[in-house]
């Protein structure tokens, strides 16, 4: 049994086809410069429609976490550790850590974005690394 793919929209492809290429991109509003983590045809801040995308730095911080023993379903690989992540651009991100255990991470701890496949032909995806000395990784995704 497989996880569940997301299903792109007109509004979110982009996010998608640069997550395919290892980058990760945000809306940016071009009228009041409100930055936003879900596509969305209109600015959720002042509902215009003069969005465009730009390439976040792949870096943030643990805002909140939870370590999951039982997955929703079979299709999910278990156990992992699901996490809020606020990007330094200044959204947050809801995504898992991988290779983390749950005494190892701790709220504010730096984090970078690497990007998953989880099945053959499926999508990639963005998730966290924790950047704590104790598990650092090589900066290449």
């Amino acid at each position: 049994m497989n996880a569940p793919n997301p299903t792109p929209n007109a509004d979110s492809a982009p996010y998608w086809e640069a997550a395919a290429a290892g980058q990760l991109r945000l809306q940016q509003c071009q009228h009041c410069g409100a930055m936003q983590s879900i596509p969305r045809a209109h600015c959720a801040r002042c509902h215009r429609a003069t969005l465009g995308w730009i390439q976040a730095s792949g870096r943030g911080r643990v805002a909140s976490f939870t370590w999951v023993e039982r997955g929703p379903s079979a299709a999910f690989r278990e156990p992992y550790m699901l996490a809020l992540i606020d990007l330094d651009e200044g959204v947050r991100l809801m995504m898992n850590i991988l290779d983390a255990q749950p005494d190892a991470i701790a709220i504010g701890d730096p984090v970078r974005i690497v990007f998953e496949v989880r099945q053959p032909d499926g999508p990639i995806l963005p998730q966290a690394r924790a950047l704590r000395p104790s598990s650092a990784q090589p900066e290449t995704p």
